[in-house]
């Protein structure tokens, strides 16, 4: 174990105990991580929500990790911008916020601490992927990191008389563990499933003929291979090829025809954090079942996932420390799955509303329909056309170049940058409170953080490395004025005076502009990536009522795939239309901020070198 490892503290919620877990269940689920992998690394402060906490009684109910009581008025500045939980460095400026970044950043300084504790690091799954997707863009870690949780925290709270269906939360992860298993090297193993079954077979006849009787196959189960595979991962590998290669009549075998793999833990074949995350939540729910005597037979795969994770080595201890008391099930029939089905009925209704029978297709005649409507795209005059920074003379730490990008991506990285930076000076005034957006590596930030040392810059990205790149950078220019946070954007609440993004891909510009616009701040934008924007639980398109009364949802998809097609290497007409379609998408933004008190402006950045993809939405609360 190495010795030297950096004293963190961890900042987690508490508004009440009920029963065995503390709320809300991100703590429980944070707590129930560190007792999994036995870290000690943490200096833990609980965050009551209310006055009256007794600190024997917190003290009681966690088990052998030490905490702290503290109010949200001390936690660091940094950290009073964020949900919790948070990690932050002791006296630094560096914090984590969110389940996902905070339990996956657990995961890897235990590893690092201990690297013996590689059942531990195969908590992040395969390429350490678990949760990574941000819950803004990824279902899976939407359903996981807030909508289970949020959806047993009230199903507790709610009274009898609204307790009497399962949250549709709990349905929705019922049918995911009834979906078919996707796994790197899925093929090879769907084979031998095949193998393993076409075996059985003769054997199930034998026992036929010896009994005298129809047998069912539940009397005899065929061995299931993916448990063997959940259970001791090393299997396949260590098999030797005579065991692994299968009869011929195996191998012409077609994908299509191999029979489908079942799920074993959460997110297929293997134990992974997203079982840590859901197990206590899980586990509530099904405790306040069993009291209120409700039948849990529209529950099998998740009864049987509950009985199945508690054989894991290590989870019982854990919720022996975290005061856990596991059910013992019973075996549970299959359901006829009408409750699963109604509930998946809902979802395909929901995608049907993107279908529309009337879409005409193309960009042209979708801009043609926009402009029989008095709608075309608009660039407001560049309020600084020739405005650029002196490259030459600032530190080498701020410029772009100094990455690994080649010569004419770093003029053009630059160029972009004096756009962005000419409209934030005009904005900014001392004391003012900026937020760098997907800010990746700071290119932005560190650049404003340099040019106004009296302002406040906030950093926040959801990927590591970019951000560790980002404070290296300010670390050698010697920035005081710069916090950094790791976190999706919903878990950033604190207060600014101007977000600022550059390259906020898709739909995250949106959700740039929706933050600014609750903080009543003014934004300064570049959006990228058109053609990732779609639909999702929080946004619809078109965003402005102007655009909503004239285009479908197919149409203004249209537009934002061809708005993508600006690059300088194609024809002079194509890149035309691509930037009146990157206008047309930027103008539906500016509209609907304008519907929420805003003035926006769609700028094309200049020179051309850089314009062709580039615009900027420049708005301020009026």
């Amino acid at each position: 174990m190495k010795d030297s490892v950096t004293e963190e503290h961890l900042y987690l919620g508490f508004s009440h105990q009920y029963r065995d877990s503390i709320f809300p269940l991100h703590t429980s689920i944070s707590l129930f991580l560190l007792s999994y992998c036995d870290c000690k690394l943490f200096k833990i402060f609980l965050v009551p929500t209310g006055e009256d906490v007794d600190d024997q009684f917190v003290t009681k109910n966690l088990g052998d990790l030490e905490v702290h009581l503290i109010s949200r008025s001390e936690l660091p500045v940094v950290v009073q911008s964020c949900c919790l939980p948070a990690v932050v460095v002791k006296d630094g400026k560096f914090c984590r916020a969110g389940l996902s970044v905070v339990l996956r950043h657990v995961i890897q300084k235990t590893y690092e601490a201990d690297p013996s504790k590689k059942d531990v690091l195969e908590l992040l799954g395969f390429k350490q992927t678990c949760l990574k997707a941000c819950a803004e863009v990824s279902q899976w870690t939407r359903l996981c990191e807030i909508t289970i949780p949020l959806a047993v925290e009230e199903f507790l709270t709610a009274s009898p008389d609204h307790c009497q269906t399962i949250p549709p939360a709990i349905l929705q992860l019922e049918r995911k563990l009834g979906e078919p298993v996707r796994v790197h090297n899925d093929d090879k193993i769907r084979r031998q499933k095949l193998q393993q079954q076409k075996a059985a077979v003769p054997l199930l006849a034998k026992a036929v003929a010896e009994e005298g009787r129809t047998i069912e196959m539940h009397e005899h189960p065929i061995p299931s291979l993916e448990l063997s595979i959940a259970f001791s991962k090393l299997l396949v590998q260590e098999a030797s090829d005579a065991v692994n290669r299968e009869a011929p009549h195996i191998r012409r075998t077609k994908t299509s025809d191999l029979p489908l793999l079942d799920h074993v833990f959460a997110e297929g074949l293997y134990f992974t954090v997203a079982d840590i995350v859901l197990l206590p939540c899980i586990h509530q729910f099904l405790v306040s079942c069993k009291t209120q005597g409700k039948n849990l037979l529209n529950l099998p795969l998740i009864s049987s996932w509950y009985q199945r994770v508690q054989e894991v080595p290590g989870v019982k201890k854990a919720a022996a420390k975290c005061n856990m008391e596991f059910l013992q099930l019973p075996e549970l029939m299959s359901a006829s799955g009408e409750q699963l089905q109604d509930f998946s009925s809902v979802r395909d209704e929901l995608e049907e509303e993107n279908e529309d029978s009337h879409f005409i297709g193309g960009p042209r005649p979708t801009m043609t329909k926009l402009m029989e409507n008095g709608v075309e795209a608009k660039f407001a005059p560049h309020p600084c056309p020739t405005w650029t920074l002196d490259w030459t003379h600032l530190p080498s730490a701020v410029s772009p170049g100094e990455g690994k990008m080649s010569k004419d991506r770093a003029l053009r990285k630059q160029q972009q940058l004096n756009n962005l930076a000419s409209a934030v000076t005009k904005l900014a005034k001392p004391g003012d409170v900026i937020v760098d957006f997907c800010s990746g590596g700071g290119h932005v930030g560190i650049l404003l953080a340099h040019m106004m040392p009296l302002c406040q810059v906030v950093l926040i990205e959801n990927k590591e490395l970019s951000l560790i790149r980002a404070k290296d950078r300010s670390d050698e220019l010697g920035l005081n004025n710069v916090w950094f946070i790791q976190a999706n954007l919903d878990y950033f609440n604190g207060t600014f005076n101007i977000g600022v993004a550059l390259h906020a891909c898709g739909v995250a510009t949106d959700m740039v502009i929706e933050h600014c616009i609750k903080a009543q701040a003014a934004f300064v934008i570049s959006p990228c990536c058109y053609g990732f924007i779609q639909n999702t639980l929080k946004f619809q398109y078109p965003r402005s009522h102007q655009f909503k009364e004239v285009l479908s949802y197919k149409e203004h998809m249209t537009l934002c795939r061809f708005a993508d097609q600006t690059a300088v290497q194609l024809p002079p007409e194509r890149k035309l239309i691509g930037k009146q379609c990157m206008g047309l998408v930027d103008l539906d933004r500016a509209w609907a901020a304008e519907e929420q008190n805003y003035s926006v402006q769609v700028i094309s950045m200049e020179p051309e070198s850089c314009s062709p993809k580039n615009n900027m939405l420049v708005g301020i609360p009026t």
